[in-house]
């Protein structure tokens, strides 16, 4: 079993350095490019929130809408495994350059097709089944995205920064979701209900075929990781990854989806669904609660790279254990800050969240790869990432929904704090290396 390293055990994962001339040029691309992919997942998720129930389902059933909306933004999630099989097999054989390159083409082409789609009164039934396949490619593209991103990084970072530089590709979570709620905030600040449900929900995934051209450039003027040429060098090519990883590491496949399902709890309910929950609940304008949400995000920016170099300094499992611990806790606030209905303590709620999520987010960029050998380090990496997801956020906002009517948002709460009591345990049973 590849035990889990700490995040500043370079020496776990052969401690490459990369050309200090190409390091700039590396983290830009490993950061700019999770900033696209996760502006392209994002724009969906406010969209889900907003305005995909009511274009894309019959108007006949309103109190489904909402669900529906919801249920087709899980579909990506169920996607994203496959997608880390994907790409992995193929980044742990072929290369992470071109491998990143295929994923981003895959997620752009998808997000851009979304904004062109007809709608359910334009086609029928056939409206939301174009949807959900092209949801689908989005959870395929991103599925190779993070795995890639996170080795293109780490492989390349200097002895003992592997969490720094592990970092740049979480910076693209909070970047990507500012970029995508700001847009969608301008439009509702200009354009009136009729023409933003009409037309205006398009542009952000239009405008993704332009941001994604900018990060195919970056990507393809970089080089291989030198990890990963070192491997090669050794004949160390594996013929099927996915099956080595299910035969000879199965332990730490399973301990790494679970550590990561709080930061996906964390930031899909205090995003998606409490956008949702602040809309039509609380009656929160629209434009109002995107405000909010670009406000609180910048908190998420910042405990990112705190956390991170604590991360360098003291180990990822001691950073991991003790956010865990504080997300297990932020649940029972979740009724008290969000149910105010007052916009200051809804602001409050959401910036603690976000917080906490880039505190339990970022030293998963360097965990997650150092759980595998490099061999097989693709399609691990990006295959515990992407089963945490499934747990953690594929069903979180139809879940919380469910909840919300069930047994209102006290158990909304109660469902972060379960998560993060998983994630706790999962980080817990790691064994230190290095």
């Amino acid at each position: 079993m590849a035990g889990n390293a700490e995040a500043n055990s370079a020496a776990g994962s052969g401690g490459a350095q990369a050309v200090p001339g190409g390091i700039g040029r590396i983290v830009l691309a490993s950061l700019v490019g999770t900033t696209i992919e996760f502006y392209d997942f994002y724009i969906y998720g406010t969209a889900a929130a907003l305005v995909i129930g009511q274009t894309f389902f019959p108007s006949t059933a309103p109190g489904s809408q909402a669900l529906n909306a919801f249920l087709t933004f899980g579909i990506a999630f169920l996607a994203r495994p496959i997608g880390s099989i994907l790409f992995g097999h193929f980044g742990d054989r072929i290369g992470r350059k071109s491998t990143l390159v295929a994923s981003m083409l895959v997620m752009g082409l998808s997000t851009t097709l979304i904004g062109a789609l007809p709608t359910y009164e334009q086609a029928g039934f056939l409206a939301p089944l174009l949807l959900c396949i092209l949801r689908f490619g989005q959870g395929i593209g991103l599925g190779g995205e993070w795995g890639g991103a996170a080795l293109l990084a780490t492989e390349n970072a200097p002895q003992g920064r592997r969490s720094w530089f592990g970092m740049f590709p979480q910076l693209g979570p909070p970047i990507g979701f500012f970029m995508a709620n700001g847009l969608f905030l301008v439009l509702l600040m200009f354009l009136n209900e009729a023409s933003f449900l009409s037309w205006g929900w398009r542009i952000p995934f239009l405008i993704s075929a332009a941001l994604v051209a900018i990060g195919l450039y970056l990507r393809v003027s970089i080089s291989e990781t030198p990890e990963f040429r070192e491997a090669m060098a050794r004949n160390e090519r594996v013929e099927v990854p996915l099956l080595e990883v299910l035969r000879d590491h199965w332990v730490p496949l399973i301990q790494g989806s679970l550590a990561i399902v709080v930061c996906y709890a964390l930031f899909y309910i205090s995003t998606v669904f409490a956008l949702g929950y602040g809309v039509n609940a609380l009656h929160i304008s629209r434009s109002d609660f995107l405000g909010l949400l670009c406000i609180a995000v910048i908190f998420m920016a910042i405990a990112t790279p705190i956390s991170a170099a604590l991360s360098d300094r003291f180990g990822a499992r001691p950073v991991l254990l003790i956010s865990s611990a504080l997300a297990a806790a932020s649940g029972f606030c979740l009724p008290i800050l969000l149910g105010s209905g007052n916009s200051f303590e809804v602001l409050v709620f959401l910036s603690l969240s976000l917080a906490l999520m880039g505190l339990t987010f970022a030293p998963l960029g360097a965990l997650l790869p150092d759980l595998f050998p490099t061999k097989v380090r693709y399609t691990g990496a990006s295959s515990a990432y992407n089963l945490g997801g499934i747990l953690g956020a594929s069903l979180a906002p139809y879940l919380a929904q469910i909840l919300l009517q069930q047994g209102g948002l006290p158990w909304v709460g109660y469902y972060v704090s379960a998560a993060a009591i998983i994630s706790f345990f999962a980080v817990l049973s790691m064994k230190r290396t290095g």
